[in-house]
């Protein structure tokens, strides 16, 4: 079959999580046989941060990282009709410009031969409900977005056909333990500032426990403003800016914790919905903490597979017992490991995709559905 993907970016993940579990699902694809392109405006936000900080070398990155990804860019007089010419599934990300959602959808309507997916991993459709209702999603066959509780805001709101709940997952093809590593440091965090939609919280589950106890620490992550990056190092913890995401499972290796930090608008309006971190993370295998959220979906197993802390003072608690308790550091990482191998993988996912295509009426999904899958 082939794929259409339009994305914010593919090539860069320049605050913007989005791009990992897009290029973990089009991987998954490209594995399975089928052909994958993913369209890019050429003038996108994050695709221009990433260049005007690291130049043309991280375009050549992203290259020799994922090298059987297709990716294009298109402006202005992109003859996107030309492009979906030939495609059996259109996948339209959230980022994507509303008039050409639109387009996309006149251009399924007018031809029908493809099945039309607009892909929702944003919490406008609660913080900014007017934005998602401006979008024209009438010729779209399904809604994919990733949490039950806003699959109940569309349905609420009457957007799109169908609505499917699609979580992100980790790609093991790039996220995976590596033991042969070592661990030179206590604490790693990779998380961006978050436009303050987090600054509180990372003082509080980051930054005042690691100076409490101590830690030694690596920071990595984008948009930090000033008094931010005084107060890691006053907290003894080095910030080393951006990472490619294909670096980050070796990051991980050679530290001995890491926690999770959500954004507000997540935790408070969109309970059930970690961020694509967390089951990066687990898929490395690194004891993790997490910050306040709600596992309303039972996705994972907490206080097995990681362990919650409900302020800073739990936080202390637990990141000095995960780093005094081999035992228990060990326990947690296999046990988050499994969880993912067992659930929240993209290969889970693209299984998934395709029971929500046959469920679209798509035919050809039908015929690539796993046995297991088909009989769930």
């Amino acid at each position: 079959m082939r794929f259409v993907f339009y994305t914010h970016s593919a090539v860069s993940d320049w605050n913007h999580g989005n791009a990992h579990f897009q290029r973990g699902i089009m991987r998954e694809l490209v594995a399975r046989g089928h052909e994958v392109v993913a369209l890019e405006p050429a003038d996108g936000w994050s695709r221009s941060n990433l260049l005007a900080e690291q130049g043309p070398f991280a375009i050549e990155r992203f290259r020799r990282d994922f090298p059987e990804l297709m990716t294009a860019t298109y402006d202005g007089a992109f003859e996107h009709e030309a492009w979906l010419t030939g495609a059996d599934v259109v996948i339209v990300h959230e980022w994507t410009d509303p008039e050409l959602v639109a387009r996309i959808g006149r251009a399924r309507a007018q031809r029908g031969d493809f099945t039309l997916l607009f892909h929702d991993t944003h919490h406008r459709a609660v913080s900014a409900m007017q934005v998602i209702a401006a979008l024209q999603l009438d010729h779209y066959d399904g809604v994919l977005v990733f949490g039950e509780v806003l699959r109940e805001s569309y349905l609420r709101a009457g957007w799109g056909k169908r609505v499917f709940t699609w979580h992100e997952a980790a790609d093991e093809r790039l996220f995976k333990p590596w033991p042969e590593i070592d661990a030179v440091s206590d604490l790693v965090w990779i998380g961006n500032w978050g436009d303050d939609e987090r600054s509180a919280e990372i003082s509080e589950f980051l930054i005042e426990p690691a100076s409490a106890l101590g830690l030694s620490g690596t920071i990595h992550g984008v948009r930090y403003p000033p008094h931010a990056l005084t107060a890691l190092a006053d907290a003894g913890l080095r910030y080393e800016g951006w990472i490619a995401n294909a670096d980050v499972p070796k990051a991980l290796a050679r530290h001995r914790v890491t926690v999770h930090i959500p954004r507000r608008p997540y935790r408070e309006s969109l309970p059930g919905i970690p961020t694509i971190r967390m089951f990066e993370a687990l898929a490395c295998g690194i004891p993790l903490i997490s910050a306040p959220w709600s596992d309303e979906e039972g996705l994972f197993r907490p206080g097995v597979d990681f362990l919650f802390a409900r302020d800073g003072s739990e936080m202390r608690g637990h990141l000095r017992d995960v780093l005094h308790d081999a035992a228990l550091a060990k326990t947690l990482a296999s046990s988050g490991l499994e969880t993912i191998r067992a659930r929240h993988s993209c290969r889970h996912r693209a299984d998934e995709l395709f029971v929500i295509l046959a469920a679209c009426g798509d035919r050809r999904a039908s015929e690539t559905i796993p046995a297991r899958e088909a009989a769930a």
